[in-house]
């Protein structure tokens, strides 16, 4: 692993400090590396190469006059596309903003920059940070680079596969149940979801104003302490912002998980859901890595999963639909299809259902804040089973099978993903750590003591050379019953929603499961049952 594309940024970083690595050949060799592989693989959206070759130059004189930076100083990294990037186009990987380009960079770009870091590119996304993988974009979706049929997760897609591939140290992504965590699973990466309000959202498109982060993926568990060590920090411009000051994430990286208590979800992988035996598997086999380093291992037992699910669903959907909706009356051809189907249901999320959503979470979150009382972590897989093959997403794979990724999104907790071993197929399996609010250096902690101790860093997907081109199936939605078309017709002449037939059939179809995930919701809340967004968790 001597090559340049396989360097971590901590070693990259710690290279170029010491004036034994060029922050101008890294960034060529990664350059020349995406042009040879990114081909088949699409991830990125856009490469800003004369960008990136400027700021090495520069990069490149400040350190060698002494003026070095910080560890990200040099060292290439990427964007979602939806990160705001001053006279680069921010697209969402979607036709309605391909001609956007913003006048300001976003504050995480300016960290990064002011961090001396090296723009690559814009990575691929689902659409506006949702759905799945889409063909009718003006960009094709990215593939994952252990198979290019199967899916790299989402909806940082590109920013997974892009450093899983070596074509990049790290990228950032977003996260609102789940799109940094998920990537990093199927591609085997590592990522994190910080606590809510740890990283500035001004700049980044918003999917939902309560659910969503900004966070970094990258190879390592160090290397997205740094990237989040050079993006954390109190936007007082953004008002989800904490106003908090941002610990050394790497102060207590390597004192080991000795005297940790750490609680393992088992219930929500195999009695709220059934996760693949190798899934299974590997999270037995962490749980003895961590008791083996000295930590205590207990089963711990949260509210069922549907919960969260239902919680995180309706909060995001009418979300979502406040922000696109008007949009999508008028102009639903400049979104892709999946995204449609993902969107559209929220139009007849009922305010009621918003509320009580909102009241809901107040509720889960809490319970997780008392668990963490107990024990110093979570643990769960991050995903049921390996990367499956690329397809459009349906309701079914949309809305019925509630991921393991939502519950910490829904109580804010910061989360990160790593891999804890491969399947039988040889695809990556993944493991969640999840701490206290604003704890993000234990779980780092745990994270490095789990990574040190295993071998799966070492194993680098081997890259095919030839574009697959596999045409997907054609996702028409059944049409509704008699008595589902009624109810359905009746909401969307309300909602003032212009469906043809086959977005009629896919909203029906969509939304029997969001009325599903909305009966979940508390229905006997006493009179002082407070909204989430009004209520100041007790994490103590």
């Amino acid at each position: 692993m001597s090559e340049l594309h396989c360097l971590t940024i901590a070693e990259a970083g710690r290279q170029i400090a010491a004036r034994k690595l060029s922050p101008l050949e890294l960034t060529r060799a990664l350059l020349d590396r995406i042009g040879a592989v990114d081909p088949a693989l699409g991830s990125f959206i856009a490469v800003t190469a004369e960008l990136a070759l400027s700021e090495a130059r520069q990069a490149e004189a400040e350190v060698m006059a002494g003026r070095h930076r910080s560890p990200m100083h040099g060292v290439p990294y990427a964007l979602k596309d939806i990160y705001d990037t001053a006279g680069i186009a921010t697209t969402g990987h979607s036709a309605r903003c391909k001609d956007r380009v913003p006048t300001e960079d976003a504050p995480i770009v300016a960290k990064l920059r002011e961090a001396g870091g090296i723009l690559l590119g814009k990575t691929a996304t689902h659409e506006f940070a949702t759905g799945g993988p889409s063909w009718d974009l003006p960009w094709p979706p990215a593939r994952n680079p252990w198979d290019l049929t199967r899916f790299p997760g989402g909806s940082s897609s590109g920013s997974g596969a892009a450093v899983a591939a070596g074509l990049v140290p790290g990228a950032m992504g977003s996260d609102t149940g789940g799109s940094i965590r998920l990537p990093a699973a199927f591609c085997g990466t590592a990522g994190i979801k910080p606590t809510y309000g740890r990283v500035s959202k001004r700049g980044v498109l918003p999917l939902s104003f309560t659910l969503d982060n900004a966070g970094p993926l990258a190879w390592t568990v160090e290397d997205c302490a740094i990237l989040l060590q050079a993006v954390a920090g109190h936007d007082p411009l953004d008002p989800a912002s904490a106003e908090l000051p941002v610990p050394d994430f790497r102060a207590s990286l390597n004192e080991g998980v000795k005297g940790l208590r750490i609680g393992l979800l088992r219930h929500w992988y195999e009695t709220d859901g059934r996760a693949s035996d190798e899934v299974i598997s590997a999270m037995d086999a962490t749980a003895e890595v961590l008791r083996a380093l000295g930590a205590e291992v207990r089963e711990v037992t949260l509210r069922p999963l549907a919960e969260y699910q239902s919680c995180m669903r309706i909060i995001t959907l009418s979300e979502s639909f406040s922000i696109h909706g008007d949009w999508l009356r008028e102009r639903p051809a400049d979104y892709g299809e999946v995204f449609r189907y993902r969107i559209l249901p929220g139009a007849f999320v009922t305010g009621a259902d918003y509320v009580q959503a909102l009241r809901q979470q107040r509720i889960l979150a809490q319970g997780m804040y008392d668990a963490l009382r107990e024990v110093d972590a979570f643990i769960m897989p991050s995903s049921w089973g390996e990367a499956p093959v690329m397809a459009p997403m349906r309701a079914e794979a949309n809305f019925a099978s509630p991921p393991l990724t939502n519950p910490t999104n829904v109580s804010q907790l910061p989360t990160l993903s790593i891999c804890n071993g491969f399947s039988a197929k040889g695809l990556p399996l993944s493991l969640q750590i999840a701490g206290r609010a604003f704890d993000e250096a234990t779980v780092f902690r745990i994270g490095q003591a789990y990574e040190a101790a295993t071998g799966w860093r070492a194993h680098r997907p081997v890259l095919p050379a030839a574009k697959v081109n596999d045409t997907p199936a054609d996702q028409a939605a059944p049409p509704p019953s008699a008595a589902a078309r009624a109810t359905y017709e009746a909401l969307a002449i309300r909602a003032a929603l212009p469906l043809d037939a086959r977005q009629f059939a896919q909203i029906a179809e969509a939304s029997s499961h969001v009325e599903a995930m909305a009966a979940h919701l508390p229905r006997d809340l006493t009179f002082d049952a407070e909204l989430a967004t009004t209520f100041a968790f007790d994490g103590e």
